[in-house]
């Protein structure tokens, strides 16, 4: 019972040290470091070498939560390699991955190898000693980050050749990487118990990893059972991370009971295992999107929790005394992926503009690696956490300078797609209507009423008489030139009222040459949701926006008759605060007309709820309710 209470004051204490660790990764973010650099510095504060809040019998009570989340990490890996994607690029992808693995594993288990003499934990050590420890760490060095580069592809809305062979490398390689390990794995316990490496251990390392598929395709089945269920979403997520820790407590009981029954020990490898069932639940399940939408949600609590823990469990001492093996490591990788991605580019006949810089995508290393790097400490207790402690500098030191080397030659090669800087209010509010129809037109007139400049775009054949006929309706093939002609430079919104294609190609044209922020669609389609929302555009759904409405004026009917300027006299208005002497000036003392009223103010894509001491800056966007004359005021005093 005391161990019960000790294992619960343990995991509580913890919880309470990741949520604040989950606060200081969003402090390592705003200086645009990475966030789990920030759960790493939490977890080396709190662990056993600083301020000791967890010690290192706390850290191995806690050895469960490295289980979970290292199931969840290879559920991710799994889940990205999604075969629809990656044919297209598949000749640049094959080759590119076969540079990097030989390149990366070759020189890095090298030259491990050859720095052994300095390494304290391997000066002791005999030739295979160091050789098991070579093959291990040259196996982790290989790994990558899918998710800084999905991360950082999705920033840029980066589309393009480099881009999809990029990510198709990179998640093949954390596949690759983790068939590597089992293998390794398995070589380096036989290294170190002195079992001979014989056809009697190749066929038993063949018959593990046989083993390791099988079950890994009864877990994706298990997993597809799952998600069948008709149950609330948190509770698949939790079966989900039970299931993967499943695989864990599996392969330690295999383990036991094949070294006490036969005299050998099988090892299946857990991570190969849950890798393979969510390679089945994405690839041949139709569960596809909700087993992401599942791993997308637990993701962040899961990482606070890992690397938090993985910090605590860095030893500090070893990291002191091998720093320069750190750095040393960290160089020979650079080499090593530069020659590999070269020469692998080179064969598939990619650009040689893209095979000089193609480096700079996969220096990025992150969730594998280190998941690798603890399970090493698990399974090697003498030497392993020693180990994991130089692997994990360097992954740090990768993590760092990756992902800006990545930024940097997305840009290069031209494929990212960020949104162009809007120009400078000139004073006068614009938009521009894409559609001629009668809501198009009703809308037009609307905002013509409330000092908006409108121009209503005609798209299709046929509307000459119209065009003619109406001072707002003008001309407009989908063009860029098209576009300029219409002044949209100067407009500071759009209303797409087309087919869902014809909308996106629109928003996409205006996000990447134009920059105008505020983006209005009718959606048509609910499918065609998810490309809107990644351009930042506003989206209304004709059916569902009805039932909100008519929801609106049951529970709310005078907010909504408002909202809707069905109040005689009154309107609302959204204005940015551009005005530079209001910077830092509190509501109550705006000195706004009596008539008006402040609800909100939006800030840093937050709405405040505001109160007379909310200190306003300038490009918050400030929601006034008051009469239309008045609020005329409000829009020249912000505007300034």
């Amino acid at each position: 019972m005391n161990n019960h209470i000790q294992f619960l004051v343990a995991f509580l204490s913890f919880t309470i040290l990741a949520l604040a660790a989950g606060q200081i990764g969003q402090v390592f973010k705003r200086f645009r470091l990475p966030l789990i650099s920030g759960f790493l510095f939490a977890g080396i504060l709190v662990g056993p070498y600083l301020l000791n809040l967890i010690s290192h019998e706390a850290i191995i009570r806690l050895r469960f939560v490295d289980e979970v989340s290292l199931a969840y990490i290879a559920f991710a890996a799994g889940s990205e390699l999604y075969l629809e994607e990656l044919r297209s690029q598949f000749k640049s992808i094959t080759w590119v991955t076969i540079g990097l693995i030989v390149s990366t594993f070759t020189l890095g288990s090298t030259a491990v190898f050859l720095l052994a003499r300095f390494v304290p934990f391997m000066q002791a050590m005999v030739g295979n000693g160091r050789i098991a420890i070579a093959l291990l760490a040259g196996g982790i060095l290989v790994a990558r980050s899918p998710s800084s580069a999905i991360a950082i592809i999705n920033e840029l809305r980066a589309k393009g050749p480099f881009t999809r062979m990029t990510l198709g490398v990179t998640v093949i390689m954390d596949v690759v990487v983790i068939i590597l390990f089992a293998i390794n794995s398995s070589i380096a316990d036989a290294l170190l118990t002195q079992v001979a490496v014989n056809l009697g251990f190749v066929l038993l390392l063949a018959v593990e990893l046989v083993l390791s598929i099988a079950f890994g395709y009864l877990l994706g089945r298990i997993l597809q059972m799952v998600l069948s269920l008709q149950i609330k979403g948190y509770l698949k997520t939790g079966l989900i991370l039970l299931i993967g820790y499943s695989a864990f407590v599996l392969s330690f009981m295999l383990r036991d009971f094949t070294h006490a029954q036969f005299a050998v020990e099988i090892l299946l490898e857990p991570l190969l295992v849950c890798m393979i069932g969510s390679f089945y639940v994405v690839n041949r399940t139709p569960f596809r999107l909700e087993f992401t939408q599942a791993l997308e949600t637990v993701g962040p609590a899961i990482y606070i929790l890992f690397f938090t823990l993985t910090g605590a469990a860095l030893a500090l001492d070893v990291l002191v005394e091998t720093w320069a093996i750190a750095l040393a490591l960290f160089a020979v990788r650079i080499v090593s992926i530069f020659i590999g991605s070269f020469s692998g580019g080179t064969i598939a006949g990619d650009p040689r503009k893209h095979n000089r810089v193609s480096w700079m995508a996969f220096v990025t290393q992150a969730g594998v690696g280190l998941g690798l790097a603890t399970e090493v400490a698990v399974e090697f207790p003498d030497w392993g956490p020693a180990f994991a402690t130089i692997i994990i500098s360097v992954i740090i030191l990768n993590q760092i300078i990756g992902p800006p080397l990545f930024k940097w030659v997305v840009n290069y090669v031209g494929e990212a797609r960020t949104r162009a800087t809007a120009s400078e209010f000139d004073g006068v509010r614009d938009v521009i209507i894409f559609g001629v129809e009668g809501q198009a037109l009703a809308l037009a007139r609307q905002l013509s009423t409330h000092n908006w400049q409108v121009r209503v775009a005609c798209m299709q054949e046929g509307f000459e008489e119209l065009v003619a006929n109406d001072d707002m309706v003008f001309a407009c093939h989908m063009t860029e030139e098209s576009l300029r002609r219409l002044g949209m430079e100067k407009v500071d919104a759009i209303v797409c009222m087309l087919s869902d294609e014809e909308n996106y190609r629109i928003c996409e044209m205006v996000y990447e040459q134009f920059g105008t922020e505020t983006m209005v669609v009718r959606l048509n389609d609910r499918a065609n949701l998810e490309p809107f929302h990644r351009l930042g555009a506003r989206i209304i759904e004709p059916s569902t926006a009805m039932v909100s409405l008519l929801e609106q004026f049951v529970r709310a009917p005078t907010a909504a008759s408002l909202l809707l300027g069905r109040e005689e006299g009154q309107d609302v208005l959204d204005v940015e605060v551009r005005n530079p002497n209001l910077q830092g000036i509190t509501l109550r003392n705006l000195r706004l007309p009596l008539d008006t009223l402040v609800l909100s103010v939006f800030r840093d894509g937050h709405t405040i709820i505001s109160h007379g001491y909310t200190q306003l800056q300038l490009g918050d966007k400030v929601t006034v309710v008051g009469s239309a004359k008045s609020l005329e005021e409000v829009q020249l005093r912000f505007d300034g």
